[in-house]
């Protein structure tokens, strides 16, 4: 009797550790490693800070750059884009490291675009589906409003021509100042686009708006709430997943009151991020015709630099198997750089 009750005691006791054991506390957490950006110098007016970066999208083996206000940078027609073709950054990254790059124009041919919008406050996103492009646009006349446009690009790569009398509005999903559809990918059939906000606190449903090619609203996605702002994102890879920004700036918390991060609770926080109020990761995502998801994946944290110079992170692309290409608007200033995977 006196076996049985040790052997009772003992196999109660393993038991008991077994189960502490799978009670894991945030403090339990291995503190996740954080991603340094390596930079990438850029020289010519796209490195000023009024180009304000807000978009990057693959056409071909070129990275075409969005400036916020492409009238900001004359051409033949309406302003400009930007292109680098994907050796240039190879080589930058790799064979001659810091090898300043100097963007190919593009011209934009978007004749009154920006005066027959109220409150215009310029492009937000782009995308590519072959020549076709798409692209968001933001303004502000009394309330926010985003539009979806679409244009072709020229087979010698020169011109981008947008349909301008077809826009379509993108209303908002909340009252939020300088918020409205920042994000735009394509799948084989249908444009996607996404509002910035989607936070738990808003007390609305998130969703993406979903186009088919000639514009025509065919479809809404659910979405997950997501704390912090979203900015930008991949395009699909072949199991259709997708990356995006998720961005805080210190700023916005004296305006919205942020629930705790579930993020941050369930895969922990790098050592920048614990020490700063900002936030700069990346979050993968799944995308199919009944919905976007979160992946069950740990996000890529950015290595920060302070509070005080954070970075706005506004476009994203990937770098074939190696990682990612991001930029910032001019805060703190123009960054394009390299995320490794």
């Amino acid at each position: 009797m006196k076996n049985f009750c040790l052997i009772f005691i003992i196999v109660s006791l393993l038991f008991a550790c077994s189960s502490i054991q799978k009670i894991q506390k945030p403090e339990d957490l291995v503190q996740p490693k954080e991603v340094i950006v390596q930079y990438i110098t850029l020289e010519g007016e796209i490195s000023e800070p009024k180009a304000e970066i807000s978009g990057l999208a693959w056409y071909g083996d070129y990275l075409i750059l969005l400036p916020q206000y492409p009238h900001l940078f004359p051409s033949e027609y309406d302003g400009s884009f930007f292109a680098i073709p994907k050796s240039k950054i190879a080589e930058n990254l790799n064979e001659v490291p810091g090898t300043p790059i100097k963007p190919i124009q593009i011209s934009l041919n978007a004749p009154g675009l920006k005066d027959i919008i109220e409150g215009y406050e310029g492009f937000e996103s782009i995308a590519f589906h072959g020549n076709d492009v798409f692209f968001t646009v933001e303004s502000s006349p009394a309330e926010m409003m985003g539009y979806l446009f679409k244009g072709t690009i020229s087979d010698d790569m020169r011109t981008i021509t947008v349909e301008v009398d077809k826009r379509v509005e993108l209303p908002p999903r909340a009252p939020i100042s300088n918020a409205t559809d920042e994000t735009i990918f394509v799948t084989d059939d249908r444009v996607i686009t996404i509002y910035e906000v989607n936070s738990e606190q808003l007390g609305v449903e998130p969703y993406a708006y979903v186009f088919d090619y000639s514009l025509n609203l065919v479809d809404s996605l659910s979405l997950p709430f997501i704390e912090y702002r979203l900015t930008d994102a991949t395009e699909l890879d072949e199991d259709s997943n997708f990356w995006m920004i998720n961005y805080l700036w210190p700023g916005d918390q004296k305006d919205q009151n942020y629930s705790l991060d579930p993020i941050a609770q369930k895969y922990g926080e790098g050592a920048t991020h614990k020490e700063y109020n900002t936030v700069e990761r990346l979050l993968e995502f799944h995308y199919s015709p009944a919905g976007i998801t979160l992946n069950k994946k740990a996000p890529i944290q950015l290595k920060l630099i302070d509070d005080e110079n954070s970075r706005n992170w506004e476009g994203l692309v990937r770098f074939g198997d190696k990682g990612f290409l991001l930029v910032t608007d001019k805060f703190p200033q123009t960054y394009l750089g390299f995320v490794k995977k």
